[in-house]
């Protein structure tokens, strides 16, 4: 049986649902490495299967670096406004933005297939995948632009 600070501590670094956290646990026999891993892998196999549903809503996000001389805008697609408001949605939008401000992509495929800078180990397409699981919505990158001095 999971304890509560295990649970709070996966919470806090997932966002996975407190359920979902405790079946990880409990499958994993209380190792949270173990338990982590599940939970990143259901969280992309929930992204997958949200990849087809209609995007409604979203935001435009900018970002401009502190010299002013470059800066970006990323269009970010959701299902629902409810989602588009959320600190998880508005954190997604501005790393991207700051993404698009310093790698320069050519087009929303390229952007999608870069490593992301704050994380190497995952690409810009990982790391919205990895969103998508927390939120349980689809959300697309609909357009990027970057613009320079």
């Amino acid at each position: 049986m999971a304890d509560i600070a295990q649970i709070k501590k996966l919470r806090d670094e997932t966002g996975a649902s407190v359920s979902d956290i405790r079946n990880a646990l409990d499958e994993a026999g209380g190792d949270q490495d173990k338990a982590r891993e599940l939970l990143a892998k259901r969280g992309l196999e929930r992204a997958e299967k949200k990849a087809e549903r209609e995007i409604k809503a979203g935001r435009v996000f900018s970002y401009v670096h502190h010299t002013g001389t470059v800066g970006a805008t990323v269009v970010l697609g959701c299902e629902t406004d409810f989602v588009a408001k959320t600190d998880e949605f508005q954190k997604l939008g501005t790393e991207l933005a700051m993404q698009v401000s310093s790698m320069n992509p050519q087009d929303v495929e390229e952007f999608l297939e870069q490593d992301y800078i704050r994380d190497p180990s995952t690409t810009v397409g990982g790391l919205i995948k990895t969103v998508v699981g927390k939120l349980g919505e689809n959300i697309q990158v609909k357009n990027i632009k970057r613009f320079e001095v």
